[in-house]
């Protein structure tokens, strides 16, 4: 297992394997999200071009298993920036870390603190006083809950995250392939760097 940072041609040519690892792991609970190929490594893309933007993939014997994004929240992610400007945050001294995902068989690795420890340090390397990141809130009862799925609240705390109370963003996406986007409420976590 080893973990790098893609930027460049590297970051282009892992396009494919990065969107497809993010409609696997994002297809589960709690995100239930059916994307599709075209859309994520657009999204991808753009998000490399974003600002201080960072991608860091863990790969096992080549194989992209994980990957990890974050980058400045100002000019590229208004439907996240707009609820911390509206808390008062300063958005300028703001990094964003859009999602880490890894494959379930490789968790439990020490991969997810890798990934925190990567971004954090992009952050502080470029000035950022804080880090966010949003995820998805669901009904303690919601039905599709699985009897074996465990938050990762207790791990983003132990990190020295907390969860912003109150402040919140909203996103449609699908959660069966080819369906209606649905509503989803995302909350905010934060830490000082």
């Amino acid at each position: 297992m080893k973990t790098r940072t893609l930027t460049g041609a590297d970051l282009e040519a892992a396009l494919p394997a990065l969107a497809a690892l993010r409609i696997e792991v994002f297809r589960a609970f709690p995100y239930l999200y059916a994307g599709t190929e075209d859309y994520e490594q657009g999204y991808l893309r753009d998000f490399a071009a974003a600002a201080d933007s960072f991608v860091c993939v863990a790969e096992d014997e080549g194989r992209i298993v994980g990957c990890a994004t974050g980058s400045a929240i100002t000019g590229h992610h208004g439907e996240f920036a707009a609820p911390l400007a509206a808390a008062g945050y300063d958005l300028a001294t703001t990094f964003y870390f859009g999602e880490s995902v890894l494959l379930a068989a490789y968790r439990g690795r020490g991969l997810g603190h890798a990934f925190f420890d990567a971004r954090e340090a992009h952050a502080r390397a470029r000035g950022y006083r804080r880090a966010c990141f949003c995820a998805v809130e669901r009904a303690k009862d919601d039905p599709r809950r699985p009897a074996d799925y465990s938050s990762l609240d207790a791990f983003w705390t132990k990190r020295g995250y907390r969860k912003l109370g109150g402040v919140v963003t909203r996103f449609d996406w699908p959660v069966e392939p080819g369906g209606p986007s649905e509503r989803h409420g995302m909350g905010y976590w934060m830490r000082e760097l």
